[in-house]
């Protein structure tokens, strides 16, 4: 009888101290909306192929040097009224020296070199996994969403060959 007692006194215990272990030391709230419709992405932008061309490697001079800038644009309609803005996040994997550009394929030959996406400025680096700028969308026109995209050294000498690279992207409504 004695045993049972202290089997259930230990049984008690260990469970106060569990619930100790477990405290909580924040809390995270989750808020957003679920919108009745999104806008529609024009096929010729859902599925596309931007092409950078052929460039010298002697125009890398040092890592974060950039070539080939090249323009490319996600064009979307029939926007609901409630939808006034959207920002584009573009995914892939990334370069193992910079996080913040794309890799090229894992069978492409060319060296040190990567594909950074940029805002329409040309200037302002947009990093993979991370959102655009919010751009306002006209329920009545087609919206164009324009982007560079642009090769990248990661480090020099960067070397001649392939370098294709590809990436997904995903539309937020705001």
């Amino acid at each position: 009888m004695k045993a049972k007692i202290l089997l259930l006194a230990v049984i008690a215990a260990s469970m106060g101290v569990n619930h100790a272990l477990h405290a909580e030391d924040g809390k995270i709230n989750f808020i957003g909306n679920v919108t009745d419709t999104a806008c529609v992405i024009s096929t010729s932008s859902a599925s596309q192929t931007v092409n950078l061309g052929s460039v010298s490697a002697k125009n890398f001079s040092a890592a974060g040097s950039t070539a080939s800038a090249t323009r490319f644009d996600i064009k979307l309609t029939d926007c609901p009224d409630s939808v006034t803005s959207a920002n584009v996040h573009f995914d892939g994997p990334t370069h193992p020296a910079n996080s913040t550009i794309l890799a090229l394929n894992s069978d492409q030959t060319a060296t040190n070199v990567g594909v950074a996406i940029y805002e329409h400025d040309g200037v302002t680096q947009i990093p993979i996994d991370t959102a655009s700028a919010d751009v306002k969308l006209s329920p009545a026109a087609t919206n164009t969403l324009e982007y560079v995209a642009k090769y990248y050294a990661t480090e020099v000498p960067v070397t001649a060959g392939t370098a294709n690279a590809n990436a997904s992207f995903t539309i937020a409504y705001n």
